[in-house]
């Protein structure tokens, strides 16, 4: 992919590193006060997933197309599937929901329209396939009726005036059925996109004149990693990754408490963006190189990943852990943010092009959304 091959980036990207061993010194040395380490392990998590993601790349060059989307697709949430653990280990099971509705909005409004904004500046409109980015947003519009699913469950239940442990037992049932069938769905998304109409896909990108994004998404720079060096930096970046979320997520209710803001709100936003942050400059870096076909599948299937991944794989996983965690969203809030970035986003993929305002609008609805979980909720 685009970056591996550049003199400069790495470079920085190695000196950013150093904030890893900064936040180990921080929880274990100085014993510094929570919000810092809050701080610098976050942005420590930002890092190790760009590693975790050039790593990946490697890998996948070396595996060919089929399995290098499989390998993407598996590593590709990673760290924000791990920090998201470790918040619910820590009883946060409502932050880990508001990180989800973070997740889905960063990527879908404040990383395409970042992405567009940047790109479209200098260039009159960017045009990308509109196949593919029909059917990735159709496959948002499942994640939202799955995840509208509960909320409506929990409401009937509540006016049939069930008891709060029957309310619960339900919730749970229905968002275990609910995330195994999410999971099917999106096994059968991959075989359809990587497998039986890969073709299909790659002929309407070429005579939608978007030639030069799915060359880079099919045919990538020779590797410049063996695999050896990307298996071994993929296991020591997800190694580290979980210790900074450890740091992380026992500092969250101190930082939220010093900071006077709701606990909800850093699930939103900081959090949120922890764990997406390498595909934000992914996504706006692409821009600028006019490829927006991969801009449209870093944004938006990061959201379809969020939505069909990462939130069924935190409700299985939370049981075998002890700290079961529903799709139960309890504010209505959250529904609807995730349905206006929806609906946000099949607006900008009907026609197949995008433009710099279209950019500043999606950025703009996406402070809308952060302001209104920022004043929703008393301080922690």
């Amino acid at each position: 992919m685009a970056g591996l091959g550049e003199a400069g980036f790495p470079k920085l990207l190695l000196a950013a590193t150093l904030v890893v061993p900064a936040a180990v010194g921080l929880r274990y040395l100085v014993h510094t006060p929570p919000l810092a380490l809050f701080l610098v392990g976050g942005i420590a998590i930002a890092v190790l997933a760009e590693w975790m993601r050039r790593a990946t790349e490697q890998l996948a060059v070396h595996a060919g197309p089929a399995i290098g989307g499989l390998l993407t697709v598996s590593f590709g949430s990673a760290a924000e599937l791990i920090l998201a653990l470790f918040v619910i280990l820590e009883g946060h099971a409502d932050v880990v929901r508001a990180q989800i509705t973070g997740s889905i909005l960063g990527t879908t409004l404040l990383g395409l329209g970042l992405a567009c904004f940047a790109g479209g500046m200098g260039r009159e409109a960017q045009h990308f396939e509109r196949p593919r980015a029909q059917l990735q947003s159709s496959m948002l519009l499942i994640v939202t009726l799955a995840l509208l699913l509960p909320a409506i469950f929990d409401r009937v239940e509540i006016a049939r005036a069930t008891s709060a442990a029957e309310r619960f037992l339900g919730e749970a049932h229905l968002s275990v059925g609910v995330s195994v069938v999410l999971l099917l769905l999106y096994g059968g998304y991959l075989v359809f996109t990587l497998v039986t109409h890969r073709d299909v896909f790659s002929r309407s990108e070429a005579a939608e004149g978007d030639g030069e994004a799915n060359a880079a998404a099919e045919a990538p720079e020779k590797a410049v990693w063996s695999p050896a060096v990307a298996v071994a930096i993929l296991v020591v970046a997800t190694v580290a990754v979980a210790g900074c979320a450890e740091f992380v997520s026992t500092a969250l209710q101190a930082s939220a408490s010093t900071l006077g803001l709701p606990l909800l709100f850093l699930g939103v936003v900081p959090l949120a963006l922890i764990g997406t942050a390498a595909d934000l400059f992914a996504a706006v870096g692409f821009a600028r190189q006019d490829k927006m076909g991969l801009v449209m599948s870093i944004c938006v299937g990061s959201a379809i990943q969020v939505g069909l991944v990462i939130a069924p794989l935190l409700v299985l996983i939370s049981w075998v852990l002890g700290r079961p965690m529903s799709l139960v969203f309890p504010s209505i809030l959250d529904l609807f943010a995730i349905a206006g970035a929806v609906f946000v986003v099949r607006s900008i993929a009907a026609d197949g092009e995008t433009n710099w305002f279209e950019g500043l609008m999606l950025i703009a609805v996406y402070v809308l959304f952060a302001l209104a979980f920022l004043f929703v909720a008393s301080p922690a």
